[in-house]
C-alpha cells in the first residue's frame, strides 16, 4: 500500500489536471453513495468529521479529519484541518493507497471552486478578490489562476490586516500582481470574482457592491449559522449553482435564505453534474451575477484520491484505478 504525505499530494495534484479529473467524473455522472459523520466537542469549538464514498466496481474513499480552529494560534502553529484519506479497491475491499487529508482537502477544494469558476466566471475576467488568508487561501488563487490565466490582479483581505500582507508576499511569484487590502468594501466593485474562504458567522460580501458580471465563490460558511455573503448577493444571483445538491441546504449561505423565503429550493438551479454534463448552460450573460456555494463532499475526496493514486502509479488511463 502505498502512503503519499502532504509534500507529495501537492506536487501531484497539480490543479490543470485534479481540475480535469473533477471535470470528467462529473461529466461521466458518477456519483458515489457517500456518508458522513460528525462528532463536535462537548462546549468546545473543534470537531472531527468522517466521509466515505462508494463508487461500485471503482473505488471506495474514507477521509477521517480533524477540524481544529485554534491550531493556527498554537506555538508552533499546526493547520486546522489534519487527518487521513484512504483509498480502497471496490473489488475486494484491498487497501490501496493513504494520503495526507489536509493536503488533500486544501488541493480538491480549491479545484472545486476553480472548476465551478470555469463554468459560471467570465471569460475575460481580470481581477480576483479573495476573502480570507488562512491555509485554504493561497491554493484557491492558483486554482483559479489556472482556469483563468487572464486574472492579472489578485486581490487579499483578512480581517487581520497582517495575515493578508503576509499572504500576499509569499505569493509574489504568480503570474499575477497580488496586493493586501484594508478595505473589503472598496474592492469588492473591482472584482470580477470573488472567493471567499473564511469562517464568518455573519456575512462579509454586500450584493450592493459587486459589479455586474461578477462571479460569487463561496467556500466558508459549513453550517447553518455560518455565512459569507448576504442576502443581496443571493437577490442579484436569481440563479444559484452549488458543486452538489446533497446537503447544500447545511450552509447557512442557502438554509438561512430559504427559511426566509428569498428564494426556493428551485433557486438552486444546477449543480456539477448538470454543468459538467451540458444539462444547464451556466452562465447565461456577461452581465449576469453568478452565486456557486462549494458544499463540498466525500465524492470529492474519492475523484482526488484516484486521480492522486493514478498520478502515483506514473501511468494508466483510468480515472479511477481499481487493483489491477
Amino acid at each position: 500500500m502505498i502512503h503519499a504525505d502532504a509534500e507529495t499530494v501537492h506536487r501531484l495534484l497539480d490543479y490543470p489536471g485534479l481540475i480535469e479529473a473533477l471535470r470528467e467524473a462529473h461529466r461521466e455522472g458518477l456519483a458515489p453513495q457517500v456518508g458522513a459523520q460528525v462528532m463536535d466537542e462537548p462546549g468546545g469549538a473543534n470537531a472531527f468529521v468522517s466521509l466515505v464514498a462508494w463508487a461500485p466496481h471503482r473505488a471506495i474513499a474514507a477521509k477521517l479529519v480533524g477540524v481544529f480552529p485554534d491550531n493556527v494560534a498554537r506555538s508552533p502553529p499546526e493547520p486546522s484541518v489534519q487527518g487521513l484519506v484512504a483509498l480502497f479497491d471496490a473489488e475486494t475491499g484491498r487497501a490501496l493507497m493513504t494520503a495526507d487529508g489536509a493536503a488533500l482537502t486544501f488541493r480538491k477544494t480549491a479545484a472545486d471552486s476553480a472548476l465551478g469558476a470555469d463554468f459560471l466566471a467570465r471569460k475575460n475576467v481580470r481581477t480576483l478578490l479573495v476573502v480570507g488568508a488562512g491555509g485554504l487561501a493561497p491554493h484557491v488563487v492558483e486554482a483559479h489562476l489556472a482556469v483563468r490565466p487572464s486574472l492579472g490582479r489578485v486581490l487579499i483581505w483578512n480581517r487581520t490586516a497582517a495575515k493578508a500582507k503576509d499572504l500576499a508576499a509569499r505569493l509574489a511569484g504568480l503570474p499575477a500582481t497580488v496586493q493586501a487590502v484594508d478595505d473589503l468594501d472598496a474592492a469588492l466593485p473591482l472584482a470580477d470574482v470573488i472567493s471567499c474562504v473564511t469562517m464568518a458567522r455573519a456575512p462579509v460580501v454586500k450584493g450592493a457592491l459587486l459589479k455586474a458580471g461578477a462571479h460569487v465563490d463561496l467556500v466558508g460558511a459549513y453550517t447553518p449559522e455560518m455565512r459569507e455573503a448576504d442576502d443581496d448577493v443571493v437577490l442579484k444571483a436569481g440563479a444559484i449553482f452549488v458543486d452538489t445538491r446533497a446537503n447544500c441546504e447545511n450552509s447557512g449561505e442557502l438554509s438561512q435564505p430559504l427559511a426566509r423565503q428569498l428564494i426556493t429550493r428551485n433557486g438552486i438551479v444546477a449543480d456539477l453534474f448538470d454543468l459538467a454534463a451540458g444539462r444547464h448552460p451556466g452562465r447565461t450573460g456577461d452581465q449576469q451575477i453568478t452565486m456557486y456555494k462549494n458544499v463540498g463532499g466525500g465524492h470529492l475526496d474519492l475523484y482526488a484520491a484516484s486521480y492522486l493514486l493514478r498520478r502515483l502509479r506514473r501511468g494508466g488511463d483510468r480515472a479511477f484505478p481499481v487493483a489491477g
